[in-house]
């Protein structure tokens, strides 16, 4: 979205985020967000949700790798892992 939209701040202090920015980014009653003031500005940002963090957890490979007793495994059946173990 890349339409600057404005509002006005109540006397409490309140702020009302305009309904497209709401849609655009799934904010519902309840949706926790962050603040964050940075150069001079308000950095608002939506929180993630336990699903949203259950979602990205799906997408996290896995790879069974057989280590013996001794700790070691075969770098030729796993030749990703050491790099994955040390880089992430």
């Amino acid at each position: 979205m890349d339409n600057a939209l404005t509002g006005k701040m109540s006397q409490k202090g309140q702020v009302v985020i305009p309904a497209a920015i709401r849609k655009a980014l799934g904010l519902k009653k309840g949706t926790e967000v962050s603040f964050e003031v940075k150069d001079n500005e308000i950095h608002i940002k939506k929180l993630p949700t336990a699903l949203d963090w259950a979602d990205l957890v799906k997408e996290i490979p896995v790879e069974d790798v057989k280590i013996d007793e001794n700790g070691h495994y075969d770098p030729k059946k796993y030749p990703d892992f050491h790099d994955w173990m040390v880089n992430g």
